[in-house]
C-alpha cells in the first residue's frame, strides 16, 4: 500500500502564529454558526431544548444523565443505581462507549441542564471533526483556504452529521483523519522516527481511536494492519514497522481498558446477550456503493431529492438509508481519484495510497464482501453496519480533493484561491447538510419536555426521595419492540426529569435479575398493587401508548381498589398512581428461572426449545443461601438423557422424549447472588425444519422455582 504523503512532507511557508490561531478560530466559529443555523439554537431558551426526543435519543440522554449522577466511570461496574429498582440497572454487558466524553457532558449538566450539555456535546462534535481534519490537511501541504474548506465538509459529511443525537457516538469522527494520517506515516514516510512528532501522531491517533466509538477502531485496524503489511514488503524500515505495531496494541489495549466491564464485572457471561446480532443483519447493513452516489428523498434541492424518492421506490433492501452519501463535492473527489488510478494503471505505476485504502474499505464493507465471508463462516457478526466506513471513504476522499486543489490554484491570486475554496465548501455544506427541524417538530419536542419537567416535579412533590417507582408495561433494555405506539426507550422520560426517584425500567433484559419483573406483566390489578407495595414501591407508572386500551381498564380497576390519587402528564400519556408502600419492604423474588445462551429466542406452542446445551439463571436477591424446587415440563425431538448441573454441582438427570413429562428437584441451595444451571443432553440436536429456530435438542413448557426457605417466602396466587 503506497502512501498518498507527499515525497518531501516539509511544512509550508510559515505564517505569523497569530495569523494561524486566527484561522483556527474562524473555522471553530463558521463550524458552529452552521450548527446554530441548522438547528436554530440562537437562544438560551432553545439550547434548553434536545434536538430530539424520541427512540435512540432517550437512551444516549439517559446515559447523560448517569454519567451526571456518577454511575458510568471507565473500570468500574456500570450500574445505573435510579434504574432497575430495587436491584439497579447493570448494564455491564452493554458496554457505553465514550465514557469520557459521557463522564465530562455529564459534569457540563450540572452548570447547564441535561439538554444544554447534549447539544454541547452535538456541537463538540462538529467542530473537532473539523479541526482535525484541518490540521492533517495542513500537515499534508494543503493551503489553509483548502483545509479549511475540506474541514468543514468533514465535520458536516452527511452520514454522520444527519445521524444525530440518537447516534451520538457515531458522530464524533475527528479520530478518522488522525487515524488515516497515522496509517500514512507508517505506510510510507520515510522520516517516522520514535523521537519525532509523527510517532506521537501515531500513538495518539491510537489512544483516541480505542476510547471511542468501535467501528472506528475497527476499521482502523484493518487500514493499519495494511500498511503494515506494505511497509514489510517495501521499504521495511524499522521504525515504521516499530510503531505502527505500537499503535495497533495500544488500539486494542485501550479499547479493553475503557471497556474492561464486560470481562471483569458481568455476572451472567452464559446469560442471552443483550444485543443479538445475526448474519442477516450484516448483509442488510453493509455498505451498499450505489447509496454513496444517491442524495435524500428530503435533499433541500428538488431535483436531487427526486432521486432519492426514486431509490425509496425501487428499493426493498435498505438499511440505514442514504447515510453512506458523499455528498456532489464527495462524488467528484471519488471520480478523480478513479480517473488518476485509471492513469496509473496504463501507466504501469504505483497506484495512490488513497485508491488503494478505498479499494479496500469497499471490499470489505460491501454486500456479499469480506465483511460477509468472515459472518457466515467464522461468526464475526458484531460490526454488521459496515455502510459507516463510509466516514473513512469520505475522509480519504476530501483529503485527496484538497491537497489537490491546493496544488492546481498555487498559481492563482489568493482571492480567487479563497473564492473558490467558498464557493465549493459552499456547494457542498448546502448539499450535505439536511434540511432544518420542521417548526411543528420542535414545538411538539418542547410540549413533551415541559411536560415531563412538570410531571417530574408533581411526583418528586408527592414522593419521598429515593421513593421507588414500577413503571408499566414491562420492558427490557435494551433494543426491544415495544408494544402499541409506544417507542424504544421512552420509559426513560420519568428518569431523566426527576433526580430522586429509582424506577424499575431499565434493567438489562433477559437476565435473573429483572426477571421478578416479568411475573407481574399479566396478573390481577389487586395482586399487582399488593405485591408491589410489599417490594416497597410507592408509585406505579403507566404509559396509556403502550396499551391497547390506553389503560382505560386497568386505571379504573385501580380506583375501584382506592387507588384513585393519579398524577397525569399535560400530555395524557403518562399516568402515575400513588401507591402505599410497606414500612418494612420486601425483596422481589422471581419465581420462573430466566433462560441464557443455548436456547432459541422464540418458544413454540409454549415450549422453549435449546439448540445445544442450554444455561438458566436464578436470582437470589438475599445475603444469605435459600433452598428452592424447581418444577421443570421437559421433552425432546427423540430419546435422550438429561443432566442438570447448578454451578459445578451435578443436581438430577431424567431421561425424556417427545411427551411432555414433569420434573422436579427439591432441596436446591441456592447461593447469594446470580445462581447458573447448565442443561446438557447426551445427544446431539436434531433440525427439523428448514426455517429458523428448527435446530432442537430439548425443550422447556415450564421452568417454575418454588421457594421452600427463605429470609420471607412470596405469597401464593397467581402469575
Amino acid at each position: 500500500m503506497s502512501s498518498p504523503l507527499p515525497a518531501n512532507p516539509a511544512p509550508t511557508r510559515a505564517s505569523p502564529r497569530l495569523k494561524q490561531y486566527g484561522i483556527v478560530l474562524l473555522l471553530v466559529a463558521v463550524v458552529t454558526l452552521v450548527w446554530c443555523w441548522h438547528y436554530d439554537r440562537w437562544t438560551a431558551a432553545s439550547w434548553r431544548l434536545p434536538t430530539d426526543y424520541g427512540g435512540d435519543a432517550h437512551e444516549i440522554l439517559a446515559r447523560l444523565q448517569a454519567a451526571a449522577e456518577g454511575d458510568i466511570w471507565p473500570g468500574r461496574p456500570q450500574v445505573i443505581e435510579r434504574l432497575g429498582a430495587p436491584f439497579g440497572a447493570h448494564w455491564n454487558g452493554y458496554p457505553t462507549p465514550d465514557k469520557l466524553l459521557m463522564v465530562a457532558l455529564g459534569g457540563l449538566s450540572h452548570l447547564v441542564g441535561l439538554f444544554a450539555a447534549a447539544n454541547a456535546g452535538l456541537l463538540l462534535a462538529q467542530v473537532s471533526a473539523a479541526l482535525a481534519f484541518y490540521l492533517v490537511a495542513r500537515w499534508l501541504r494543503a493551503r489553509w483556504e483548502w483545509a479549511m474548506a475540506g474541514a468543514l465538509l468533514f465535520a458536516y459529511t452527511y452520514s454522520t452529521f444527519h445521524r444525530g443525537l440518537g447516534h451520538f457516538s457515531l458522530i464524533f469522527t475527528w479520530t478518522v483523519p488522525l487515524g488515516l494520517f497515522a496509517v500514512w506515516l507508517v505506510a510510507g514516510s520515510r522520516r517516522l522516527e520514535w523521537r519525532r512528532p509523527g510517532a506521537l501522531v501515531c500513538l495518539g491517533a491510537a489512544v483516541a481511536l480505542g476510547m471511542h466509538n468501535p467501528y472506528n477502531l475497527f476499521f482502523w485496524l484493518q487500514l493499519m494492519g495494511w500498511a503494515l503489511v506494505a511497509q514489510w514488503f517495501g521499504a521495511r524500515r524499522r521504525p515504521n514497522l516499530q510503531i505502527g505495531l505500537a499503535a495497533l496494541g495500544l488500539g486494542l489495549a485501550v479499547f479493553v481498558v475503557m471497556h474492561m466491564e464486560v470481562w471483569v464485572h458481568v455476572d451472567e457471561p452464559e446469560g442471552t446477550p443483550l444485543v443479538v446480532r445475526n448474519y442477516g443483519g450484516t448483509e442488510y447493513y453493509a455498505l451498499k456503493p450505489v447509496e454513496m452516489f444517491i442524495p435524500p428523498k428530503f435533499h433541500r434541492w428538488a431535483p436531487l431529492a427526486f432521486l432519492g424518492n426514486r431509490y425509496t421506490r425501487w428499493s426493498d433492501w435498505r438499511g440505514e438509508e442514504f447515510l453512506p452519501y458523499l455528498g456532489l463535492i464527495g462524488i467528484a473527489g471519488l471520480l478523480w481519484i478513479g480517473v488518476v488510478a485509471a492513469r496509473r494503471v496504463f501507466a504501469r505505476r504505483a497506484l495512490p495510497g488513497q485508491a488503494l485504502s478505498l479499494g479496500w474499505l469497499a471490499a470489505y464493507s460491501t454486500v456479499g464482501g469480506v465483511t460477509n465471508v468472515l459472518a457466515f463462516f467464522v461468526g464475526l457478526q458484531v460490526f454488521r453496519a459496515t455502510n459507516r466506513v463510509g466516514i473513512f471513504i469520505s475522509a480519504i476522499v476530501l483529503f485527496f480533493l484538497m491537497v489537490r486543489l491546493s496544488r492546481a490554484t498555487a498559481a492563482w491570486p489568493r482571492g480567487w484561491r479563497v473564492g473558490g475554496a467558498l464557493l465549493v465548501a459552499g456547494v457542498g455544506l448546502l448539499d450535505q447538510i439536511p434540511r432544518g427541524p420542521a417548526p411543528a417538530g420542535v414545538r411538539e419536542i418542547a410540549a413533551a419536555v415541559a411536560a415531563d419537567a412538570e410531571l417530574g416535579r408533581q411526583m418528586e412533590a408527592a414522593l419521598p426521595p429515593g421513593a421507588m417507582v414500577f413503571q408499566l408495561p414491562v420492558q427490557g433494555f435494551p433494543e426491544v419492540l415495544p408494544p402499541g405506539r409506544l417507542a424504544d426507550y421512552e420509559l426513560f422520560r420519568p428518569y431523566l426529569a426527576t433526580h430522586t426517584l429509582r424506577y424499575s425500567y431499565g434493567a438489562a433484559k433477559f437476565r435473573a435479575r429483572s426477571r421478578w419483573q416479568r411475573d407481574l406483566e399479566h396478573v390481577p390489578p389487586a395482586t399487582l398493587v399488593r405485591r408491589l407495595e410489599k417490594y416497597g414501591f410507592a408509585a406505579l407508572y403507566l404509559n396509556r401508548k403502550g396499551f391497547e386500551d390506553r389503560a382505560d381498564a386497568l386505571l379504573r380497576d385501580l380506583t375501584a381498589l382506592g387507588y384513585g390519587h393519579h398524577l397525569q402528564s399535560r400530555m395524557g400519556n403518562q399516568v402515575v398512581v400513588l401507591l402505599h408502600p410497606a414500612a418494612s419492604p420486601r425483596l422481589p423474588l422471581a419465581r420462573v428461572l430466566a433462560y441464557g445462551q443455548g436456547w432459541h429466542s422464540q418458544s413454540v406452542d409454549g415450549v422453549r426449545w435449546a439448540f445445544e446445551d442450554a444455561v438458566l439463571s436464578y436470582f437470589n436477591p438475599f445475603a444469605v443461601p435459600i433452598e428452592v424446587e424447581l418444577d421443570f415440563t421437559v421433552s425432546a425431538v427423540g430419546p435422550r438423557r438429561l443432566t442438570l448441573w447448578h454451578e459445578d454441582e451435578l443436581i438430577g438427570d431424567v431421561a425424556v422424549n417427545q411427551a411432555k413429562q414433569p420434573w422436579r428437584l427439591p432441596g436446591v441451595k441456592l447461593a447469594p447472588g446470580v445462581n447458573r444451571f447448565r442443561l446438557e443432553a447426551d445427544e446431539a440436536a436434531q433440525r427439523q425444519g428448514t426455517g429458523r429456530y428448527q435446530l432442537r435438542s430439548f425443550g422447556l413448557g415450564g421452568a417454575r422455582v418454588r421457594i421452600r426457605s427463605a429470609p420471607y417466602l412470596p405469597e401464593a396466587g397467581p402469575d
